[in-house]
């Protein structure tokens, strides 16, 4: 019996997979053992696939590396069936794209190269499964699969979140000077950020456009007579290269150092949220890469950038890597991936199958069903 995608989508997205995905992760690998295939699982959780591995008389057998994650946001929500259009979380993010993504996988055998399936856990979260899988793949390609509308997207700006703490000093209201409050140093530290990427921010992309830094949420005070210590600002970053978050967190902590007025005795500094594990990395591919115009003639779709961060830069630095998949971040509705009305259609999650199909037969020699 062949593999049957719209059960496959629809087992996936009836699966929660917010909290604990093992449950969705034995999913996948009972799907490819039943097909034939020996997957692992690798110390990170991530799902490994491999075919293929021969190479031609010339000695040349690239490598495709298909990938995309298994973990949703929460809550989760039940799948529904209307005729073709399957509703529920994941339905788009990224189940619709996962099962794309394993439709081809199954369906190809390479001529001469190497196919790899390699499906993280972790992407609306830390993102260590994809940071380990750079470290450890190297390929002459990657596609990530993700809701794109069946268009080729060439690059995505990358993200971090950070906290701008102000230290002052706590007391009365009637007794601690301005110059100490880190509320009334607050200002300057919102004007700060809104002019930093005009100031000091890297430059427009030619692909991505602008970088983007957003406030999020303010903390500090507890009651409307004391003055607190200390106040909070966390900030979303959207950089373009060669930023890093990194090499933001420095050069925002350097530019609010030059901002805040000397009549402030607060101390003002700059922390990532998550120091010790990943954000996902802003990255632009060639439009004229291979892999970018093989898979945008197959599909028909635009070329473009991706409107949301993905595991895509982990692997850019290694190969050409685009992002592709059933599915949109929105509609004219509103929001799709991760909201409440989250849904895919069917003709679009075969028809992706259909374009990375033909797309590997090209790139890796494959012989097709």
């Amino acid at each position: 019996m062949g593999f049957d995608i719209t059960s496959f989508h629809a087992d996936a997205v009836r699966i929660p997979s917010h909290e604990d995905v093992s449950e969705m992760r034995e999913f996948v690998l009972e799907t490819l053992r039943e097909a034939g295939h020996e997957p692992t699982v690798d110390d990170l959780g991530n799902v490994l696939a491999t075919r293929g591995g021969e190479r031609d008389a010339a000695g040349n057998g690239p490598h495709i590396v298909l990938n995309t994650h298994i973990d949703t946001v929460p809550p989760h929500v039940p799948y529904e069936r209307d005729g073709d259009v399957i509703r529920g979380r994941g339905a788009c993010d990224a189940k619709g794209p996962l099962a794309a993504l394993v439709a081809a996988f199954l369906r190809v055998e390479p001529a001469a190269g190497t196919l790899t399936l390699a499906i993280t856990t972790d992407e609306e979260t830390l993102m260590t499964g994809a940071e380990g899988l750079r470290e450890r793949l190297s390929a002459d390609g990657y596609i990530v699969g993700e809701p794109t509308g069946l268009d080729v997207c060439i690059a995505a700006r990358g993200q971090c979140e950070g906290v701008v703490t102000i230290a002052g000093e706590s007391g009365h209201a009637a007794s601690v000077p301005a110059n100490r409050n880190p509320i009334a140093a607050l200002s300057h530290v919102l004007d700060a950020l809104r002019d930093y990427d005009e100031v000091a921010g890297p430059s427009e992309d030619a692909v991505l456009g602008d970088p983007k830094l957003t406030p999020t949420v303010l903390c500090g005070g507890d009651a409307s007579n004391r003055v607190p210590e200390r106040c909070r600002l966390t900030f979303d970053r959207r950089s373009v290269p060669p930023e890093t978050s990194s090499s933001f967190r420095a050069d925002l902590a350097e530019f609010l150092a030059d901002r805040v007025p000397a009549e402030f005795d607060v101390e003002v500094s700059v922390d990532l949220i998550r120091p010790d594990t990943p954000f996902p990395r802003a990255f632009v591919t060639d439009e004229d890469a291979e892999l970018v115009g093989t898979l945008r003639a197959a599909s028909g779709g635009a070329v473009r950038p991706f409107g949301a961060a993905t595991e895509a830069g982990f692997f850019a630095a290694d190969a050409p890597t685009v992002v592709f998949g059933p599915g949109v971040l929105a509609d004219e509705e509103g929001a799709v991936a991760h909201a409440e009305r989250e849904y895919v259609r069917l003709p679009a999650v075969e028809s992706a199958a259909d374009v990375l199909e033909a797309t590997l037969a090209e790139l890796v020699g494959c012989s097709s069903r």
